[in-house]
């Protein structure tokens, strides 16, 4: 009985001293999730309302010179790459922030052929739509257009 008294009187001491770190952590994780969920709103509402048109994607791209536009889409796939592997680090449990949604905008910068779909795939569901195009409402921007043309 003494010893199951004492390993309490030890974890109780391991809490108090735990608490302060424990504390840090939540705010780390309270401020990664707030500024990821801005940022991703910033990015939503800054988005031309034919990004997910078939041939609206990269367009910008396509006004550069030759040499440019490599250029661009090399960093760009960079960016994606290295988004992604932060996503996963930050999937990870114990670590804060918001690794899926830093997953899937890292996918969205890469040149894959299946990220397309992917993307027309979670546009098409209206649990995602709708509160996206509510987001653009309220900043004053058209809704998003999806494959054809017509508004999402």
């Amino acid at each position: 009985m003494v010893r199951v008294q004492t390993q309490l009187l030890d974890w109780f001491g391991y809490l108090g001293d735990a608490s302060a770190a424990h504390a840090w952590q939540l705010v780390a994780f309270l401020v990664m999730m707030v500024a990821s969920a801005g940022l991703t709103a910033l990015v939503l509402v800054q988005l031309p309302a034919d990004h997910f048109d078939a041939g609206a994607r990269d367009a910008w791209l396509e006004r550069l010179p030759r040499v440019q536009r490599a250029v661009a889409r090399a960093l760009k796939n960079l960016l994606g790459l290295a988004l992604v592997a932060t996503g996963v680090v930050l999937a990870l449990p114990g670590v804060p922030g918001q690794g899926l949604l830093t997953i899937l905008i890292g996918l969205m910068l890469l040149d894959l052929p299946w990220v397309r779909r992917l993307e027309r795939w979670l546009l098409a569901r209206p649990t995602v739509l709708t509160p996206i195009n509510r987001l653009r409402k309220r900043f004053g921007k058209p809704p998003f257009h999806h494959g054809d043309g017509a508004a999402a």
